[in-house]
This record gives structure tokens, sequence and C-alpha cells, in this order.
């Protein structure tokens, strides 16, 4: 990681309440209009992420990504957060701190994104004090500037702002390791196939690279590499990409996948991690977002802020790496921290397990050898997840290959028996009364509906079958399994919309 510079790359993301001018005021800085959806431009709010480049009064040009503020897209607010290295709060003169502005603020936090500015919008329509002085309660020791995007007041100031803030904040550029992008939109461009972008989180891509494409574990070759639509050889950490993706197609990936260097990462579903948390309790059942992507799991309290996070699809996590918790009814925001062990056991509070997690949360090395605990050690109240035999991890990968068509009992034959040693590693669910599918394929379908709702409105049983490729009979069997999930509702027509839970 280099020190504070001039020319070094790095990321801006917004926060705020919803209407409180995030997009005007960026529009304003920037001259993008981030807002590039039809239904944003009918409804006048930001639905998806929306992304910039900023010039700054020094001349130093760093990425702006700008965030929904409406409290039903606050997971899409915490994936755009993923990897930025300071905010630009966005509190408007005549409402002031309001729920999504906590909210986002807590999100903030969660992610350790501590350096920023904020922005009292609206200042041409509204006495900015009170909202400056609320502000200032919620955020701390923070440059706090009132502007107007409509007139243009303060834009100026604003991006002095961000320039003085933006001097002293260290970017990820230079800092080594290996490549490693967290995904947060994938789409085509006629003539060039898949694009996906995201912020890189560490190490440089390079046109010619072949990264990992996880969890799926697919190789793919970077054909084509840009920042903010200029084509560059090569891009560093802290830059927003877009990378042209060679022999893939873009139902193959989308929001939550991960490119990393060959072993740079690896999926897991049980992670040790210190945790800041309120209203928090043993067994509650949560949603943990982690880099781009989501995944529903419980909390194992370990005692002293440490955690256990057991969760029903994997996340592509390393040590250090920034978590948010948030609960799933009613949705809000419950801390988050510092993944300390992202391939851990299942444990409870043993006192050698505690000791090492209070080792590795000081930032002592870890003793040689790095994971030795023999299987004996596990904890009698939480016992390990099962050692898979060779025939589960066969099923296993039988059902990875079925993908959006999940076999029923019937079809695994003699296989079947080995679903419950799946289920309980948490490597097969169910779909219905005797389909069975992977998690990763349960896990894209989500996203995937997600995001049509989000840009549609609604989906249907047909919309979904043309998107998967797939017929009828599995479409209408993974739309009832969201439905029973919550993740979506069923409306008369029998479209659906998303669950107040999914948002």
């Amino acid at each position: 990681m280099t020190g504070p510079g001039t020319s070094a790359p790095l990321t801006v993301g917004t926060a705020g309440h919803i209407d409180h001018g995030k997009t005007a005021l960026i529009a304003a800085l920037t001259g993008v209009d981030t807002d590039r959806l039809p239904e944003e431009k009918t409804r006048g709010i930001s639905i998806a992420l929306g992304y910039a480049p900023l010039r700054l009064p020094s001349g130093r040009r760093v990425s702006v990504v700008d965030v929904p503020g409406h409290e039903r897209f606050v997971r899409t607010m915490v994936a755009g957060a993923t990897g930025v290295d300071l905010y630009l709060m966005v509190v408007a003169a005549d409402d002031g701190v309001m729920p999504q502005t906590i909210e986002h603020a807590a999100v903030l936090t969660a992610l350790g994104v501590t350096d920023g500015v904020v922005a009292i919008t609206k200042a041409d329509v509204a006495d900015p004090g009170p909202a400056a002085e609320a502000a200032r309660e919620l955020m701390g020791d923070v440059e706090v500037v009132p502007c107007s995007a409509r007139t243009g007041m303060g834009v100026p100031d604003v991006a002095a702002a961000l320039d003085r803030v933006a001097a002293r904040v260290a970017s990820r550029a230079g800092g080594g390791g290996e490549a490693l992008l967290h995904i947060d939109r994938s789409f085509t461009i006629r003539g060039a196939g898949t694009v996906v972008t995201g912020t890189l989180w560490s190490g440089s891509v390079a046109r010619g690279d072949v990264l990992t494409l996880l969890p799926r574990d697919m190789p793919v070759r970077v054909r084509g590499v840009q920042v903010h639509d200029e084509p560059v050889e090569r891009a560093e950490a802290g830059q927003r990409v877009a990378l042209n993706l060679a022999g893939i197609d873009r139902r193959a990936v989308g929001r939550g996948d991960v490119l990393a260097a060959p072993g740079a990462v690896t999926p897991s579903t049980v992670l040790d991690a210190s945790l800041e948390l309120r209203d928090a309790d043993h067994g509650m059942r949560v949603h943990i977002h982690h880099g781009t992507r989501e995944a529903p799991g419980r909390l194992a309290s370990l005692g002293d802020g440490l955690w256990q996070l057991r969760l029903e699809r994997p996340v592509l996590a390393r040590r250090g790496d920034r978590v948010v918790v948030r609960s799933v009814a009613p949705p809000d925001t419950l801390g988050g921290g510092i993944v300390l062990e992202p391939h851990a056991r299942r444990h409870g509070p043993r006192p050698d397990f505690v000791a090492r997690l209070e080792r590795l949360r000081r930032g002592e090395p870890e003793p040689e050898p790095a994971r030795a605990e023999p299987a004996a050690a596990a904890d009698s109240a939480a016992p390990e997840d099962p050692q898979l035999s060779a025939a589960a991890l066969a099923l296993e990968e039988r059902l990875r290959a079925a993908g959006h068509e999940p076999p029923s009992e019937a079809d695994l034959g003699d296989a079947a028996a080995e679903i419950p040693a799946l289920r309980d590693a948490g490597r097969a669910v169910r779909v219905g009364r005797s389909m069975y599918a992977h998690p990763d394929a349960i896990a894209d379908v989500r996203d995937r509906v997600v995001a049509i709702v989000e840009s549609e409105g609604e989906i249907t049983l047909a919309r979904l079958r043309d998107e998967l490729h797939t017929s009828r009979k599995f479409a209408q069997a993974l739309l009832e399994h969201l439905d029973a999930a919550r993740v979506t509702r069923r409306r008369p027509d029998d479209s659906r919309i998303l669950s107040r839970h999914a948002r």
C-alpha cells in the first residue's frame, strides 16, 4: 500500500438518505449523471450503483461510486461501499440527518472507512446550520461543507475538501498482493463481449492475464482493461476498472462473483471474526455482506466481541477483510468488523480456540503449524462439519454441474444417500419437495432475480425461464424456492416482486 499522494488511485463512495441530492451533487462535481436506468429517470431515484471520474482541484483524478439512498437498496449500497477509500456523506439542509444517513454511517464504520467529507446540500433552500451540527454529531471530526447542486454554490468547496482528505489517505496501489476484484456489475457490449466492473482490491490486472472466476473456479482471460472508459495496459489496486473477458457468457458471471489470481482466495462458509455489533444474540439469523456478495447465516458468540459466522452460501474472504452484519427482520445494519480466520472449523468458545483468535486480533504472528488443531479439538457442544466422503464430494460436483436444473432424489439414485451429509455441510439446498441444488446455483438465481426486479420492477416465470435458458418446470421450482426464502413475493398475476426482507 502506498502512502498519501497526488496521483495514487483512490475511490470515493457516496452515502446518505434518499432524495438528499447525492446524484445531483456528483453530476455537479463531475458532469456525469450516474443514473443510467430508465426506471431511475422515471422515478427520480437511484436504484443501481453509478460511477464517474472526478478531477480534483489539485489535478488528481479519483473514482466515484454513487449509491442508492432508499432503505430498499441498502444491500446495493453496501456492495458499492465495498472497496472505497473515503466517503462523501450527503445530508440535505431541509431534512437533516435521517434514518438512512444513520444506517449508511454504520455501514461505513463497519467497513473501516473513516475519512471523508460531509456535504450539506440544498443550502439554497434552508439554513444548513442545524443539519451541519447533526452531521458532525453523527460523523465526528469531519469537514462539513454547505452547497447547492442546483445553483453551484459551494460545489467547488466540496471538491477542495475531498482533495484535502484524499491527500492524507493511503492508496492500495503498489501495496503488492495478488489481483482481486469483487464484481459489482456485468453486461455485454456489442462486438466486445462480456464486461465486468468493480473496484480492484489488490494487485494489478493487465490485458492477457488469466484470472480465476469464483466461486465457479473457472479460468478466464482478460481481453481488455479500461479505467473510466479509457483503455489502459494495466490497472492498479484502488481503481474502478472494467474488464473485457474472453470466452465467457455474461449469464455466467454477475455481482457477487470474484476475479482473482489463481489460488489467491477460496470459498468458505464458516468465518471467525472480531465484530462490533448492537442487539445481536447467539444463534441470531443475519445477512453477512462481504465484498459485493451477501450470504444468509447465523451468529455464534465466542465472547468478548469474537463471533463465528456460519453461512448458508460461500463468501470469498481473506484474513483482514471487512464484513457488514445486517438483521433479517426488520432489516437493519447491526455493525461489522474484521475477518480473523476465513476458513474456520465450527467450534464454540473453547479457551484454546479463543486464545488463538485473540492473538490474531492483536496482530500477533501465527505459530507454526498455522492450523494444526486435531479433529478431537472440536467443541462438544458445536461439532465440526463432518468430513465429506468421496461419494458426497462426487455428488456435490454433480449438483454444481446441474446448475439451474436441480435433479430430484429419483434422478440421483443411490447417490441420494449422500444428500444429508451435503446439506449438513451447507453444500446442498433442497428445492421444492425432492429437488436438490448446489448453493452456488441458488445464489446465482437469487442474484439474477434481484437484479431483474430492481431493473424491471418485477419478474415472471417466463422471464426467469428465458434468463436461465431452462424449462418452465425448473424456473417455477426456483421461483417458489425464492418465495419460501422470502426473497420474492408472489402477486395475484403470478409475477414476483422483491420481499422487503431481500432489500
